[in-house]
Parts: structure tokens; C-alpha cells; sequence
């Protein structure tokens, strides 16, 4: 089964981190990805841009809105996401326990795709 792993942490608090802290878990964050790449669980991984790029559209009847920026008002924002394959939740769970930004304030929401 496919998990989405969404990697969220308060940009702020990622911008106010030095930037030796930021390349070793970014470092580490490739080591991670190679692992998986090694073991056959990963789909595929990406940063998002800052959360400042972002757009987001509501529908009101027939009318559609745009409005800058995320919707939700939220202390963290997703900065990136990877892709896996598991047998089990406890097993993505555990694949996501692994990836770096936890350790500096981050969360992993981890969520199974849907069936085709």
C-alpha cells in the first residue's frame, strides 16, 4: 500500500534554525531518502516552496476565490512530502520516525492513498 508522508514544521522556526543545523538534517534527510531508495519503498520525494507562494481556492455556488496563501491559519506548514510504499501502517509509521526534521521541531502526518 502507497503512504503520504507530509513533512510539516513552523517555517519559522526552520528559517531561525543556523545553517550547519539546516544542511545536516538536510543531509541526513538524503541519506534517508537512499535508504529507501535502496530497500524499494520509495515512490518519489519533493520540498514545496514557503507557504507564502501558495494560493488557495473556495467555490461558493458557482462563484470561485482565490485568495493568497493558505487558507487555515496554521503553526506549521508542509514543507515537503514523500511518497512510499508499505505493507502496513505500522510500517510507514515507522519509515517516517526516521526522517530528520522530527528531531529539529518538525511533525509527519502520515496518511495511506486511497485504492485505484
Amino acid at each position: 500500500m502507497r503512504y503520504m508522508l507530509f513533512c510539516c514544521i513552523d517555517e519559522k522556526h526552520w528559517d531561525g534554525l543556523g545553517p550547519e543545523q539546516r544542511d545536516a538534517v538536510m543531509a541526513d534527510y538524503a541519506a534517508w531518502v537512499e535508504r529507501l531508495e535502496a530497500s524499494g519503498r520509495h515512490v518519489m520525494s519533493a520540498r514545496l516552496e514557503p507557504v507564502a507562494t501558495s494560493a488557495t481556492l473556495r467555490r461558493n455556488g458557482t462563484r470561485t476565490s482565490v485568495v493568497d496563501g493558505p487558507f487555515a491559519e496554521t503553526k506549521e506548514q508542509i514543507g515537503g512530502f514523500h511518497l512510499v510504499e508499505a505493507e502496513s501502517r505500522e510500517e510507514a509509521l515507522a519509515l517516517a520516525e526516521g526522517i530528520p526534521t522530527l528531531r529539529v521541531g518538525g511533525t509527519i502526518e502520515v496518511r495511506p492513498l486511497r485504492p485505484e
